[in-house]
């Protein structure tokens, strides 16, 4: 199945210059959005894993499907202030400013084996920081897994340096 078709491009959006990977797309279409499920399921299936961790919001919805497929529990990663019992937090850097996500504090127990999941990987920024929170938990985070990746952006190479583990299961050139 050619996911890629799914994937709605928006231009322009949020900015001039940027190309905006709507996945919600992919997401409507049932076999496509099944598929991308499978593809980031069975990639980590001999993985051991205990925990899906999804960053907000897209992320939640891949994470808690392929959580199920690898009866896993879920984690939601979240922007501050989200979270209703006790957290631990990780600020980092954005193109103009800085966002803070968080995850309960019990969420993860130490030695975790968890998956970390998103729809679109870019700069890597989000999904660095949400790696180094669920570290500062105490889990073993195995692999980052995206839907879409957009490989000018270097997100990959960021998330190598960490020396985490990287899967997309589809590519666009561009921004």
């Amino acid at each position: 199945m050619d996911l890629k078709s799914t994937v709605r491009a928006i231009p322009d959006y949020p900015k001039p210059g940027i190309v905006f990977r709507d996945v919600t797309t992919l997401m409507g279409d049932p076999a496509a959005f099944r598929h991308a499920v499978e593809l980031l399921s069975e990639a980590f299936k001999a993985h051991r894993i205990d925990k899906v961790a999804g960053i907000e919001a897209r992320g939640f919805i891949f994470g808690a499907a392929v959580a199920d497929r690898l009866q896993a529990g879920f984690v939601p990663v979240r922007k501050a202030g989200k979270l209703p019992h006790d957290t631990l937090q990780r600020s980092y850097e954005l193109e103009y400013g800085e966002d803070t996500l968080e995850v309960h504090r019990d969420g993860v127990s130490a030695g975790d084996r968890v998956l970390l999941i998103d729809d679109l990987l870019a700069t890597g920024g989000t999904a660095q920081a949400a790696y180094h929170l669920l570290k500062d938990a105490g889990a073993h985070v195995v692999a980052a897994a995206f839907v879409v990746e957009l490989p000018a952006l270097n997100g990959r190479q960021k998330l190598q340096h960490d020396d985490i583990e990287v899967l997309s299961i589809i590519s666009f050139e561009g921004h």
